[in-house]
């Protein structure tokens, strides 16, 4: 599997999570149970398909093996495999952050360095 996985998230979750240097989930991963993350190949469509025109959204980097067996790979859209992760994330495990500003369109340009 991928070695270094992404989380999307706002601003203000980013610096809560700086707060106490990990991240405990956005509503929506409460909800589930688990936090969300994507495989390079899938951040397109989780941008287009959960964030569109999100004004707000930060990209972080993380790497995956520093997340252990809480991490788990499971079927989800399509039945392609997501990274889960069950339990908070460590901001010891991210290896980058940056914005993601909208293009005229309204579509999340994701910076040079990451997955396109």
């Amino acid at each position: 599997m991928a070695t270094r996985i992404y989380k999307v998230l706002t601003a203000t979750e980013l610096n809560e999570a700086r707060a106490t240097g990990r991240f405990e989930g956005s509503a929506d991963d409460r909800r589930d149970g688990f936090i969300h993350l994507s495989a390079a190949d899938q951040l397109e469509d989780t941008l287009a398909k959960h964030f569109a025109s999100r004004p707000d959204l930060m990209l972080l980097t993380v790497d995956a093996e520093m997340l252990g067996a809480a991490l788990r790979w499971e079927p989800s859209r399509g039945g392609a495999l997501f990274p889960h992760l069950y339990g908070p994330l460590p901001l010891a495990a991210v290896l980058s952050t940056a914005t993601l500003p909208l293009d005229v369109d309204g579509r999340h340009m994701v910076p040079l360095g990451a997955p396109a």
